[in-house]
């Protein structure tokens, strides 16, 4: 079964209040979006340890997400866009559905969303894995003010 995590943003802003729901990839889509994310990293000149490239997810956790701010956009953009293929917004107790444009308001909560989903794919490698991210990686929750729960 696939991991879940819901999101609540309780930060002051046009958000407040709404409810995020994040699925994980299934392992066949993680791998390739993970393989992509990884060489266009390598193709950005980001040193990539021999190896890793293989190593999907576990390879991305390794690497840091420091190092993968140096991809150019025109790489990322696709890669953002099918991040958030996993976000569906719940806008009352038993209605959970995809995300359209007007859902998100502020440009945090698309951040923030956006860290959660990685965090959910990744995490779970990265036990034993020292990070070279810095803040904001996974060591660092975010803002106090939004809540996250984690449902399996």
């Amino acid at each position: 079964m696939r991991k879940t995590l819901t999101v609540t943003i309780d930060d002051e802003n046009r958000d407040k209040g709404k409810i995020f729901v994040i699925t994980e990839m299934d392992a066949w889509h993680a791998e390739k979006w993970a393989g992509r994310l990884l060489f266009a990293a390598m193709n950005a000149g980001v040193e990539i340890p021999d190896g890793i490239s293989q190593a999907g997810m576990a390879g991305l956790a390794t690497l840091g997400i420091q190092a993968l701010t140096r991809i150019p956009f025109e790489a990322a953009e696709p890669l953002l866009d099918e991040m958030m293929g996993c976000v569906q917004i719940q806008p009352s107790p038993s209605v959970t559905r995809a995300l359209i444009a007007d859902d998100i308001e502020e440009v945090s909560t698309l951040i923030r969303l956006r860290r959660e989903t990685l965090k959910l794919h990744v995490e779970p490698f990265m036990k034993g894995v020292q990070s070279t991210s810095g803040p904001g990686d996974a060591k660092t929750q975010g803002s106090s003010n939004t809540s996250t729960s984690q449902r399996r």
